[in-house]
């Protein structure tokens, strides 16, 4: 089997683009039934991670049918975005086998983030492998990648320092709105979105005691139980436009496949404020805030990408927290590696105890025929020794008599590592000794 990742990321990708690629949670169920049918040729094992700052595809597969792979759930993936797949091949990667175990274990383990060791993504990698789980995609080989995965993230958060150096975008959020407003207990708040992100971003800025904090939402009863948590106000998400001007600081972060906060809402917000100015943090992908809106005077807002240059840290030891997980990664990768190259083996190993059981099936039969013919008991089983013994050596032997004179050497030793494990030399001496050196 060969296993692949074939995505894009912040790294490869810029936020609208990446936009184009991310899948709500609800979509996942249905995004991986449109991919198994699509793949139905290759029939992989696969499993499709979206979270704000990537999507990736995990496949496996027989190994040399790359082709029948890739190039399909690229295409895919281009149809899904709505852009052809020259256009999607410019932000993506393909990583394969080690490389790809290599790049899955960094992503648990938060070294592939945005943000330093951050936490969440091991939470939507396990949300991944559920659905693919459910969606009855996920074999044997990509479980044995994912369950390695977190594994290997485990360790690297018990065993090193990489998760105590990292700043969460929620962090940043409030520091940038303390770099704006000069006191955050005179403002007020509003949180549009109840997902686990908000939630987050909600809890650094109730820390920091502000006039009021309402939250915004489709579903109100969610929005409510959210809200009570932090003392807040629960709104209905249609009456965020005529309510926008009352907040000084605005958060978003819903699933959304539209931006909800338009700018001409943004517009009339200000003029009803008599332009004081708006701190706007926009975390969602695809974007909740019209990108123009940036372009307004007494605007400040902030995407996901902009956040992530404010809390890329430095220092000596950051360094020495990541060499510590890379090294927890890169056994994890060769103890993934081997058990990969054994799996390798496992139809060779069923054909041998196929054959091996069609000889002595076969041998049983002939000698169960002998005894019912009232042939001697020692005969019969001097008979069925010989005829499986035979069988066992007569390809060995074969080889060796056909192998031309450049073969021969390689040939002989393959058939003596394979049926004179067992044999040893003398000391000092050239002859085997064991049970058949004897004359």
């Amino acid at each position: 089997m060969s296993v692949f990742a074939l995505g894009l990321n912040h790294t490869t990708a810029p936020l609208d683009v990446r936009g184009r690629f991310a899948f709500a949670p609800g979509q996942l169920p249905p995004a991986l039934l449109s991919l198994r049918e699509r793949l139905a040729r290759a029939a992989p094992e696969t499993a499709l991670l979206s979270t704000c700052n990537r999507t990736e595809l995990y496949l496996a597969g027989q190994a040399g049918h790359a082709g029948d792979l890739l190039q399909p759930a690229l295409d895919w993936l281009a149809a899904q975005g709505g852009v052809s797949p020259g256009q999607l091949s410019a932000h993506t990667y393909v990583v394969e086998n080690r490389a790809a175990a290599r790049h899955a274990f960094r992503v648990a383990s938060g070294l592939d983030s945005m943000v330093l060791g951050e936490p969440q993504i091991l939470g939507q990698m396990k949300q991944a492998v559920r659905e693919a789980d459910e969606a009855g995609l996920l074999g044997t080989t990509l479980h044995q990648l994912f369950q390695r995965s977190f594994a290997v993230a485990k360790e690297v958060r018990t065993s090193t320092d990489i998760g105590a150096h990292s700043v969460s975008m929620a962090a940043a959020a409030v520091r940038l709105a303390g770099q704006l407003f000069e006191d955050l207990r005179q403002q007020r708040v509003l949180f549009v979105g109840a997902g686990e992100m908000i939630e987050l971003v909600a809890t650094h800025f109730a820390a920091r005691e502000p006039k009021s904090m309402a939250l915004a939402n489709r579903t109100l009863e969610r929005g409510e139980m959210l809200a009570a948590r932090f003392g807040g106000q629960a709104l209905r998400l249609a009456e965020l436009p005529d309510r926008l001007h009352e907040f000084d600081i605005v958060v978003s972060c819903t699933a959304s496949s539209l931006p909800i906060i338009g700018l001409g809402a943004v517009e009339r917000a200000l003029k009803a404020r008599r332009r004081r100015p708006i701190f706007m943090v926009d975390l969602a992908v695809p974007r909740d805030i019209e990108p123009e809106v940036a372009q307004l005077a007494d605007v400040y807002l902030y995407t996901v990408d902009d956040l992530s240059a404010l809390v890329q840290t430095a220092g000596e030891k950051r360094q020495a927290a990541v060499e510590q997980a890379e090294a927890i990664i890169d056994a994890g990768v060769q103890s993934f590696a081997h058990w990969l190259d054994q799996r390798a083996s496992v139809p060779l190993i069923q054909a041998l105890n196929r054959q091996a059981d069609d000889w002595r099936a076969g041998e049983l039969a002939r000698a169960r025929k002998l005894l019912a013919r009232g042939d001697a008991a020692d005969a019969v089983l001097e008979a069925l020794a010989r005829g499986l013994t035979q069988k066992m050596l007569h390809g060995a032997l074969a080889e060796l008599n056909a192998a031309d004179p450049s073969q021969r050497e390689a040939v002989a030793q393959a058939v003596t590592r394979l049926f004179l494990r067992q044999s040893v030399h003398a000391p000092g001496g050239d002859e085997p000794v064991g049970p058949d050196s004897r004359h």
